[in-house]
């Protein structure tokens, strides 16, 4: 008895010190006086956010909406960059309040230039910047993001700062090139070898015999494409050169990061010296991966919608079970492997190619390429900078991730992260239905009834601010913010389809520790190129050559899908040549010139960040 007693009060003081761990990682709190400045109880205060990423125009609406509103008492009017919003707005004057840049290119060199973004080094008063005083904790924890920001604008001065932040160095973020299979029917053939990209097109011939339908009865296909992200190149092409090889693009061409070679995507131009050859070549990263589409499209395997739909249309697809194989997991696991399809013993999984040695971005505390930043014209520069101090804490950049915090996550006893009851429906159902949900506020004790799906309620300024690969310093079991990595998800109770894929994975790799991620198979396996994450700003082009570039970029898009689409061999070629002659009667060489001097230009700060052990 008295060591039953003995244990019961070891275990209560277990368990106080325990809650008073959890104690120790309080809710966010406003620490500038912003709240001085801009009351809560004062009218609702509406911003507008011109984001070149987003992919939505309008007002915000659902959870993030009421959750701006009870920190910030603020809405906010998401503007996407469409045709000539961006010239419309410089010569208007007022970029808008937030403003948010896919790159820290010519579009935001020029915005620095012409005095449209809010100096975050002014003084605010007699003693502090701006950034000092409302976006303290950017201030203390982004000191190598925003030097990096000062390097690339021209003047020496910081008017933001690059996505995806580490707090500390680190080696690399997850695997975004997931290259998944649809792995029940990979299991049903007996995985077969795939040693390179015509054995995957044997495999998805034997899965169309077994399963040529979705779950609606629709046709299935191999791959589903979409356009709406097509720039220079047509987007799933060049990134499935970047998923196989592991070059990264780069202008009209691809990157290889391990000795700074550049190939051009029309094979006119040689890789090591740039010089032009006398005959073209087809033997191009870019022309490989396109007649491999092509293949697939003579073969009744690419959805014939690929050049014409949305990437909401392809997502559904993909979550009907009609599509068997994607590169990017958000566009194929994250989408597909609900609660509903593990339970059926169906699932979306990691199966590289032997051959495949894909690309995965570094992590460092520079920042990448995707400013966030304010107009120099706002009227609300200080609430600009609080709104954006709480996106760059772990908390706030949590609940962009994962939700409220409170309502879909937390952290336990222990201090680790896990979901909620609705946290785990949203985590795997980006259309979670959150109608007469009420929230009820943390930081102010109000009550909100949200609306919509949760992906409507989701920022749809569509930016990161810290990595979501490094460990959360708020948390107390050194977990990432990746969910994949969270104790709680480890513990989850696993599905037999999961389990068929890990012992497949343990088989097929050369580990000391079992394997249950993605991840985990990938660096077993000891095959990527690491893109490292160095201080690159585009330089930017002149007028001449911006005109000359965007008809080549034309002449490639328009002419790709017209090969992918050819019904023959002389049809493709066809469309390869027209698209060779336009783009050189356009200028293409002069294009080719200026990338091969962004190429030496990363390779150069290549070079000098592992000179100082970056």
């Amino acid at each position: 008895m008295k060591k039953l007693v003995s244990l019961m009060l070891a275990l209560a003081m277990l368990l106080g010190c325990l809650s008073a761990l959890a104690e120790e990682i309080p809710y966010y709190t406003v620490t500038s006086d912003i709240y001085d400045i801009f009351p809560l109880e004062d009218d609702t205060i509406t911003l507008e956010v011109y984001s070149q990423l987003a992919n939505y125009n309008g007002l915000q609406t659902g959870w993030s909406a009421a959750l701006l509103k009870d920190l910030f008492n603020v809405e906010v009017v998401i503007i996407p960059d469409m045709d000539g919003t961006y010239e419309t707005r410089m010569a208007n004057g007022n970029l808008g309040d937030l403003v948010i840049w896919g790159d820290n290119g010519a579009d935001y060199q020029q915005a620095v230039e012409k005095g449209m973004l809010l100096n975050w080094d002014d003084l605010y008063d007699d003693e502090h910047s701006y950034v000092e005083l409302y976006a303290p904790y950017v201030a203390a924890n982004y000191g190598d993001a925003l030097a990096t920001n000062r390097s690339i604008s021209g003047d020496g001065n910081c008017y933001g700062y690059g996505f995806n932040v580490a707090l500390e160095r680190g080696s690399h973020q997850s695997f975004m090139y997931s290259w998944d299979l649809r792995w029940d029917l990979y299991k049903q053939l007996g995985y077969p070898e795939i040693k390179n990209l015509d054995d995957l097109i044997e495999v998805f011939k034997q899965m169309k015999a077994i399963a040529p339908t979705d779950e609606l009865g629709n046709e299935a296909y191999a791959a589903s494409l979409w356009p709406d992200w097509d720039g220079n190149m047509v987007m799933y092409v060049k990134a499935l050169a970047t998923a196989y090889y592991g070059y990264d693009e780069l202008g009209f061409g691809l990157y290889n990061p391990n000795n700074g070679e550049y190939y051009d995507c029309l094979g006119m131009f040689d890789s090591a010296t740039g010089a032009a050859l006398a005959q073209p070549t087809n033997d191009t990263p870019y022309i490989e991966m396109l007649r491999f589409f092509n293949k697939l499209y003579r073969e009744g395997l690419l959805d014939p919608n690929s050049m014409t739909q949305t990437y909401d249309e392809m997502g559904t697809k993909v979550k009907n079970g009609g599509v068997y194989w994607g590169i990017f997991n958000y566009a194929s696991s994250m989408a597909y492997n609900t609660q509903d399809h593990l339970e059926a013993g169906k699932m979306m999984y990691s199966r590289l190619p032997d051959e495949a040695n894909p690309i995965v971005y570094g992590m460092s505390t520079l920042g990448g390429n995707r400013v966030w930043s304010v107009g120099a014209y706002t009227a609300y520069p200080e609430l600009c900078l609080a709104i954006m101090d709480y996106l760059s804490t772990p908390e706030g950049s949590m609940t962009m991730w994962y939700g409220p915090r409170g309502l879909t996550w937390d952290y336990n006893e222990q201090g680790g992260m896990y979901f909620t009851e609705l946290g785990k429906k949203t985590s795997t159902d980006s259309k979670y239905d959150m109608n007469g949900i009420v929230w009820t506020s943390p930081y102010t004790g109000k009550q909100y009834t949200l609306s919509g799906t949760y992906n409507d309620g989701s920022l749809q300024i569509n930016n990161t601010t810290l990595s979501k690969d490094m460990v959360n310093p708020d948390g107390k079991l050194g977990e990432a913010f990746n969910k994949d990595y969270w104790v709680s998800e480890q513990a989850a109770a696993t599905y037999e389809i999961q389990e068929d894929w890990r012992n497949w994975a343990a088989a097929n790799v050369t580990s000391d520790t079992p394997i249950s991620l993605s991840d985990q198979y990938f660096e077993a396996l000891h095959r990527y190129t690491i893109m490292p994450d160095v201080p690159y700003s585009e330089t930017p082009k002149s007028d001449e050559l911006k005109v000359k570039w965007d008809q080549c970029a034309k002449a490639i898009t328009t002419n790709s899908w017209r090969a992918i689409f050819a019904k023959a061999d002389g049809e493709f070629n066809m469309h390869l040549m027209n698209m060779r002659n336009q783009c050189k009667a356009y200028g293409f060489a002069e294009c080719d010139a200026w990338v091969r001097g962004e190429a030496a230009k990363k390779w150069q700060l290549t070079q000098e960040q592992l000179a100082v052990g970056n």
